[in-house]
């Protein structure tokens, strides 16, 4: 099945109750039993609900996994994972990461006991330069969030079996119409499902795919015993939003490569950060394993200017200024004061965080609209 119709039909089933195309939303929190464990499958939602049951299907399906798991927000589905660790393991993740991952991983689990090594993976060498008897993760976003950054997922796949620790692919951003990190030879992959997957800006959700069977078995576990899962609702609004992942995606990348192509040759842009273009660090790479680049772009004005970029942000008409990203609707943000605020100034400075980097989320609008709007902002 290819990914166009497995985004509509993969892991579905017509419900049997009455035959509905859609699953329904089954808003509840118990199921009847004939006798004690004597039920349809179903005993209580926290651990199974048919609703996420049919999502999670889903997920499965569209990442070329055995396996979908999902969680309350995106945050959640990575504590999820963290708690696969014991205290004294390593793990070994990007540096320029999502900032609430670098929360989760440094304010959370530093404090029980597992160590953290942040490196740029542009040149996987410097993961295997800090893996020792101690590791047991290598965490991976790709592109990186906001730097775009490309990292080679094969590359980290053969360090990761080489030294038998687990590899886990943050897919927010290229998703899996673009990139299929399981295929790739990752153990986990796991979705901010709130930005492309539900791709509608209301609902807030995470999602975790594997294929190995005992990893699942203790994800599973994780899952219901920490609780933090998704509601019916939320998972119907995701279950909705894959269906037309695959058309929205094509919009995104359309729109993405017009926007990033206008401000490369922009006077008031000093860099523009996005992997279609072949002086991108690692294009080739973005090449061989993506199928398109993304709607995702960040640049720098001249002179990074922590004000201007501000007074640009603040003069967008049709992007709209806000935390999150993947909606259908464009959205700027300004990563060091809002999704990067937690990570130090010497930090995020480091890996290109500058004051006056500005990151879009560009939507599925009209491109000339947006490009007029970005026009109308850089024009001072």
């Amino acid at each position: 099945m290819k990914f166009n119709t497995k985004a509509i039909h993969g892991g579905q089933k017509h419900d049997p109750a009455y035959g509905a195309v859609m699953p329904p939303i089954y808003q509840t929190s118990t199921y009847a039993q004939t006798s004690p464990g004597a039920h349809k499958g179903f005993e209580y939602s926290r651990t199974h609900n048919p609703t996420r049951a049919a999502l999670e299907a889903a997920l499965a399906s569209i990442e070329d996994g055995a396996h979908g798991l999902a969680f309350g927000s995106g945050l959640a589905a990575i504590d999820a994972v963290m708690k696969l660790l014991s205290p004294g393991d390593e793990v070994i993740s990007t540096n320029d990461l999502y900032g609430g991952t670098y929360r989760l991983f440094t304010k959370i689990f530093e404090r029980f006991g597992i160590k953290f090594h942040f490196v740029g993976m542009s040149d996987v060498s410097a993961i295997e330069a800090k893996i020792n008897q101690n590791t047991k993760l290598i965490w991976v976003e790709t592109p990186t969030n906001p730097m775009m950054n490309v990292v080679d997922i094969v590359a980290c796949a053969a360090i990761a079996k080489k030294h038998q620790v687990l590899l886990a692919v943050d897919n927010t951003f290229a998703t899996p119409y673009l990139q299929q990190p399981l295929t790739l030879g990752a153990d986990i992959v796991m979705h901010s499902a709130t930005k492309y997957l539900g791709g509608h800006s209301d609902v807030v959700m995470g999602a975790l795919v594997v294929k190995d069977n005992a990893l699942a078995e203790r994800l599973y576990f994780i899952q219901n015993a920490s609780g933090a899962i998704c509601g019916p609702q939320d998972s119907f609004l995701v279950l909705r939003g894959i269906k037309t992942l695959h058309v929205r995606m094509q919009r995104h990348c359309e729109n993405g490569r017009a926007v990033a192509q206008y401000l490369k040759t922009h006077p008031e842009v000093e860099k523009v950060y996005w992997p279609g273009f072949e002086d991108h660090p690692n294009h080739d790479i973005a090449c061989s394993q993506m199928r398109d680049f993304g709607g995702m772009i960040s640049f720098v004005t001249k002179g990074n200017d922590f004000q201007k970029a501000i007074a640009i942000v603040e003069k967008l008409k049709v992007f709209t200024l806000a935390e999150s990203l993947g909606g259908v609707e464009s959205l700027a943000g300004h990563p060091a004061s809002m999704t990067h605020a937690s990570i130090p100034k010497e930090e995020r400075e480091k890996t290109g965080v500058v004051d006056a980097l500005i990151r879009l989320s560009v939507g599925i609008e009209d491109a000339e609209d947006l490009i007029q709007d970005l026009a109308q902002a850089l024009a001072g």
